[in-house]
């Protein structure tokens, strides 16, 4: 059954995705993936926010666990979009712009966890 609320979930996560990549596509142009950085960063932030709130607020069912960090968020988040992001730069040559794009991704998706984390730790 917990498949069930992860392919229900996955379902919205990646549509929240379409949305949220299309609206900053059109806004801030596509000779760089913003789209994709932004989700991965703010699912990370939501992802650390989450966690700590579902620690916080025990207990919730394995399946609306599932359905949120699993399936909506997993859905949300893009990291096969971000690796051939990456590649699609590099194959158009610009290196420095891909090794930017790949430390920025990382560093932040982590920082974002990190203070979704403290965020609802201080609440």
């Amino acid at each position: 059954m917990i498949g069930v609320y992860i392919f229900i979930g996955g379902g919205i996560g990646s549509f929240l995705r379409y949305i949220t990549t299309g609206f900053i596509t059109r806004n801030l142009g596509v000779n760089f993936p913003y789209g994709t950085l932004a989700v991965n960063i703010i699912g990370s932030f939501l992802m650390g926010a989450l966690i700590e709130y579902l620690v916080k607020t025990m207990p919730h069912s394995a399946e609306f666990r599932s359905f949120i960090v699993v399936g909506v968020l997993g859905g949300f988040t893009t990291f096969s979009a971000f690796s051939l992001d990456a590649i699609t730069l590099f194959e158009r040559g610009n290196m420095p712009l891909a090794l930017f794009y790949v430390l920025t991704s990382v560093i932040c998706s982590i920082l974002a966890v990190f203070v979704g984390l403290m965020v609802v730790r201080a609440l």
